[in-house]
Parts: structure tokens; sequence; C-alpha cells
């Protein structure tokens, strides 16, 4: 059986595309996400993920443990909100990407907002996620980065967004056309997704029930994981010209604002 050269070339495009965005979301998280999850098993400070953290069977004095409860509340308040601060964000970004199709002739500027969006929340996660480091704690960026592995991680997900954001933006303006442009939202989304496999709050690692809140958190990011590669592999087919690239096009979207639900709804 033969197929006509308008099968042919879509398909063949897909299938390169589909090994391009492996290849490049296996190759990061082999970079950033193995090592980070072999290092924690041997890294003391990767294990206390804030500085000076007491592990939950270390006896402390009355006062001393109030103190420290109340630091611990504080990370957990604080997480939550970036947490939920960036699912706004997806959520915003999301509206905005349906609702250009009919709003673009009035208000252009809309084409630009949802990569904005990636912009802004990027940009939170860089310089808000981890208020131990400078200038909102006593730790230097290189320190923090270089001994706690879910500093290193959270400022991963930030350089992920605001690259996001950046090419989306250049899309946007017309600047930049290659065609390599077009996949790369699919690679970073699937490279973002691997490293939430791997990523952990070890802040949550305490109180008399820290291992049900541990598993927790771990399956929410394993939900954000599944959630970010369908927003990826269907952002890629809505950049292939099939009858199916317009239903893509919408779905995609629409995983972006299940995305930011569950990160809305994010409780440790």
């Amino acid at each position: 059986m033969s197929f006509s050269p308008a099968v042919v070339a879509p398909c063949t495009f897909l299938a390169g595309a589909a090994r391009l965005v492996l290849a490049g979301a296996l190759f990061l998280a082999l970079c950033c996400g193995v090592p980070m999850a072999r290092a924690q098993d041997h890294d003391p400070m990767a294990q206390q993920g804030h500085e000076g953290m007491v592990m939950p069977n270390e006896h402390l004095d009355p006062a001393a443990e109030a103190a420290h409860n109340a630091l611990l509340l504080s990370w957990k308040r604080e997480s939550e909100f970036n947490h939920h601060l960036a699912g706004v964000f997806v959520v915003l970004a999301g509206l905005f990407i349906l609702a250009e199709g009919s709003l673009r002739g009035r208000w252009p500027f809309l084409r630009y907002a949802w990569p904005g969006c990636f912009l802004l929340s990027g940009l939170f996660v860089l310089i808000f996620s981890d208020t131990e480091l400078w200038p909102f704690g006593p730790q230097s960026w290189w320190f923090g980065l270089t001994h706690n592995h879910e500093d290193l991680q959270h400022k991963t997900f930030a350089v992920l967004l605001l690259g996001l954001g950046f090419i989306e933006i250049q899309r946007a303006r017309g600047v930049l056309k290659a065609a390599w442009a077009a996949w790369a939202f699919p690679v970073l989304a699937a490279a973002g997704s691997i490293l939430l496999l791997f990523h952990e709050h070890h802040s949550g690692m305490h109180g008399p029930d820290h291992m049900a809140a541990m598993q927790s958190i771990q399956s929410q990011h394993r939900a954000f994981s599944i959630t970010g590669f369908s927003i990826g592999f269907s952002k890629a087919l809505s950049e292939v010209r099939t009858g199916w690239r317009s239903i893509f096009a919408n779905l995609w979207p629409a995983l972006l604002i299940m995305l930011g639900v569950l990160l809305i709804l994010y409780t440790e």
C-alpha cells in the first residue's frame, strides 16, 4: 500500500519531532534530575532541604520545638503560595490562548499575554522560590545552588519558564521564524515534566505523619508531570499541519488550565 506525499510528509515530520522532544527532554533530565536524585542519598544538606532543618526524630526542648515548628509552618506556607501563584499564571496563560483567536482583531496584544504569563511565573520562581537565599536570607546563590539540590531544581524550573516565555514572545513578534522554535515548547515542557518526577520537597519530612505528607507531595507532582507531558505532546501535534491540528490547538491550552488548577489546589 502506498500513501500520498501529503500524508507521508507530516507523519515523517512528526516522527522526527517526537524523537527530538524525547531526546532533548531525556538529556536535560539526565543532566539535572538523575544526578540530583543520586546525590541526595549522600548529601545531608540536600536531605535537610533548608539550612539548619532538624529531622523529625531529633529531640528538642519545648521552646526550640515551638520555634522549629513555626519555621516549618512558614516554609510550608511559602511553598504552597509559590505553587498557587504559579498556577494562577498558568490558568491565565491558557485562557489567553483560548481567547486569542476571537479577540485578536480587537486586542492584538493578546498574542503576547500568554508568553508574558510564563515570563512572570519564571521571574517569580527565580527570585522568590528559595527565601533562604540572598536577598531574603543569609545564603549566597552560589552556596545554595551547589549545596542544596532542591534550590537548584527550583532555579532550573525558572529558567525553563523564562526560556518558554522568551521564545514564544519572539515567535509572536515574528522575529523568530526558525523551524526549531516551534518545537522548543514541547521539548522544554517534556524536560520540565521529567524533572518533576525527581523533585522532592524535603521540608515536608517532619512530624509524626511526614511519610504520608511526602507521599501526597510526590503524588501531586506526578500529576503535574503527566499533565505537563500531555501539554507538550498536544502542543507538538498542534504545530503539525494535519486535519487534527485545530483540535490539538485547543487541547493544549485547556490542559494548561488543568495544570494551573492542580497547582492552585496543591497542599503539603
